[in-house]
């Protein structure tokens, strides 16, 4: 296999045997990514063991409450990876642990002017040594839309595409959080499992959440940004022109205050801001090596759109670490595995299945 591709995963069937095979297929990775999950945690914030597996253990009747069967995929995972349930949940609310949540991103929605073709893209910012446990995952579940998805190992779903003509990438938002709820991954799975975009932003509201999350879709119905807090989810759906980005701040009215209160995430106003620019530039309809270039930009490099390593304090170590965009409506994933700028985007296909 080449290094510049993710190892991929095919799996099918019910919630538990998908988990199943997903532990089997993948258990060096699952494995992995456990072992190293709570120590990447701590290299921003201190937080011990006990505290982190009584988080996890904390979620778990959230989980059963809002997603039952999700909770069999993870009982299934656990089972044939030989590892402990309560291990794989806390992956699942790792980013619930720490300020700066998950990565930081910047992402853009965009149809064509006819509306006859839906992207949706980004940057994944964040640590590089999560490469190894990477994959890329398909999930057939019986009677639910196929999904594909650009993730680590063992968690219950994250960045990609759905046959239903869904498109997903993920920003952290800085904002209020509690200490326990349904983890984030839970409420994008259940996103996944949906069909439109009011569908999808009542998959988010029926959750009680423990974190904010930034949520950017391509759906049937247009491009569409969930600003969700813990209380409210927001619907940004742009200006009209077909494009939606954005990085890791609110941008919702209602939300605005919440930004004098959070600290800025790697440098995020530069970068919707040049994202933007980038954007106001290009020529109609746009070409997929536009995209691509957009987000291979380095003004403010190493804090760029493409971001490189440099002398922050706490979050310096973070690269882009891949970079993804995804056409639902084809089934098609491109995915570059380390910066864009020096590395090939991959093709990766859903094909049919639903």
């Amino acid at each position: 296999m080449s290094d510049t591709r993710y190892r991929e995963i095919e799996v099918s069937g019910t919630p538990f045997e998908m988990g199943r095979q997903i532990g089997e297929a993948a258990r060096e990775e699952v494995q992995g990514f456990v072992e190293i999950a709570l120590d990447r945690v701590n290299k921003t914030m201190p937080v011990s063991r006990q505290n982190a597996l009584s988080v996890a253990r904390g979620s778990l009747s959230y989980v059963a409450s809002y997603a039952p069967h999700m909770l069999d995929e993870l009982r299934g995972m656990a089972e044939s990876s030989d590892t402990p349930l309560e291990d794989l949940m806390l992956l699942q609310v790792r980013n619930q642990l720490r300020p700066d949540g998950d990565a930081g991103c910047t992402s853009f929605s965009i149809t064509s002017p006819a509306g006859q073709r839906a992207v949706v893209g980004q940057n994944w910012d964040n640590d590089p040594g999560l490469d190894p446990f990477t994959i890329v995952l398909t999930r057939r579940p019986a009677g639910k839309p196929a999904l594909m998805n650009i993730t680590q190992a063992g968690l219950i779903a994250y960045i990609g595409l759905s046959s239903a003509g869904i498109g997903l990438c993920l920003n952290t938002l800085p904002a209020p959080s509690r200490p326990l709820g349904v983890p984030h991954y839970f409420t994008v799975r259940a996103i996944y499992e949906t069909d439109s975009l009011s569908d999808a932003v009542q998959a988010v509201r029926r959750a009680t959440r423990a974190i904010p999350a930034n949520i950017i879709l391509a759906t049937p119905q247009g491009p569409a940004d969930l600003e969700v807090t813990v209380d409210h989810v927001h619907v940004l759906q742009g200006d009209g022109t077909g494009l939606v980005t954005h990085a890791n701040h609110c941008e919702h009215p209602d939300l605005l205050p919440i930004n004098d209160d959070f600290p800025e995430l790697i440098q995020s106003g530069p970068r919707k801001m040049r994202i933007e620019k980038l954007f106001g530039e290009m020529k109609r309809p746009l070409a997929l090596e536009n995209l691509k270039a957009a987000l291979c930009d380095h003004e403010h490099h190493p804090t760029s759109i493409c971001r490189h390593p440099n002398d922050h304090p706490t979050t310096g170590y973070w690269a882009t670490t891949f970079s993804v965009i995804i056409e639902p409506g084809e089934g098609l994933m491109h995915v570059s595995r380390g910066n864009p700028c020096e590395r090939p985007y991959e093709t990766y296909t859903l094909n049919g299945g639903s």
